[in-house]
């Protein structure tokens, strides 16, 4: 589904896959979505009207997918170890490449360049991988199972979750910068735009906050009432958001301020700030495609 990212509101809803969605991308003007499935299949979608533009059909579950930098090219990885390049407009599959010895978990184009590609997979490699040969160019070692990839917006630095550590890597040469082991198995991290702090999330249903200089823990988050999945900043680092197996997707602060239609609460003694209450109901009517409107969002509340 879309939600409006400044109000919750829920937009409209892409029907049409037959198995669990294990990822979904927007390209860079939102206007075309992508989603990855265990039905075998990844899907491009009208995000406007919600209509489904094409399939890309494969022979295993797809865990991941992303959009190149200009949005004509997409790439695809999962189960069957194979990393797919698909030509977006024409829905054709351009070239495959192979390496990974395991479950593909994670894919991305670099955002500087619709030439190189890099994964990540349960063989526990980090691959960089260039369009222009076909070849791999590049790797990585992790400890665990990758379960996580993330690139910084100038793309200097990705951003890897791996069993319990979090690394942050060279993009460009993937020559590791710093790395962190954390108390919990990780599924997700995300770096703020600032590079000052990073969040990660796991099976402990907590939303972490992490000094990037130093690797403290700063916060840490309770709300979530299962695992969590997915943790991401929002582009500005005002806010950072967490998916979770309970079915929810929650938005966090550390200075609670005004967001949307956040209203913040009060701030907590001894030099800490309190979560804020969370984005209020608007309880409008509004909505586009063939979705539906929703106007009541879940409220967070630091442990």
């Amino acid at each position: 589904m879309l939600r409006n990212g400044l109000t919750g509101d829920w937009i409209g809803t892409f029907e049409g896959h037959k198995g669990a969605v294990w990822a979904a991308r927007l390209n860079s003007n939102a206007t075309i979505a992508l989603t990855a499935s265990a039905d075998y299949t990844a899907k491009l979608w009208d995000a406007i009207t919600g209509s489904e533009l094409c399939t890309f059909t494969h022979n295993r579950i797809v865990k991941s997918c992303d959009f190149s930098r200009s949005g004509l090219d997409i790439v695809t990885g999962g189960q069957d170890k194979i990393l797919r390049i698909w030509d977006a407009a024409r829905g054709t599959m351009k070239m495959q490449l192979e390496g990974h010895k395991d479950t593909v978990r994670q894919v991305l184009f670099m955002k500087n360049s619709d030439n190189i590609v890099l994964s990540g997979g349960a063989d526990q490699v980090i691959r960089m991988w260039d369009l222009r040969s076909g070849q791999q160019v590049g790797n990585a070692f992790a400890k665990s199972s990758v379960a996580s990839l993330e690139l910084s917006p100038d793309s200097r630095v990705l951003t890897s979750a791996a069993g319990k550590e979090v690394t942050f890597w060279d993009a460009a040469t993937l020559v590791p910068i710093k790395m962190y082991t954390v108390n919990v198995e990780l599924n997700s991290a995300s770096l703020n735009p600032s590079s000052t702090k990073f969040v990660a999330g796991g099976v402990d249903f907590y939303v972490h906050v992490y000094d990037y200089a130093t690797g403290q823990e700063t916060e840490v988050n309770k709300g979530h009432h299962g695992p969590v999945h997915c943790v991401r900043f929002a582009p500005d680092g005002e806010t950072y958001c967490s998916g979770s197996e309970d079915g929810t997707v929650r938005l966090w602060q550390t200075s609670p301020k005004n967001y949307g239609l956040w209203q913040t609460n009060t701030t907590g003694g001894n030099g800490a700030s309190a979560a804020a209450s969370g984005p209020a109901s608007n309880g409008s009517n509004g909505s586009h495609s063939h979705g539906h409107h929703h106007g009541s969002h879940g409220h967070g509340s630091r442990r």
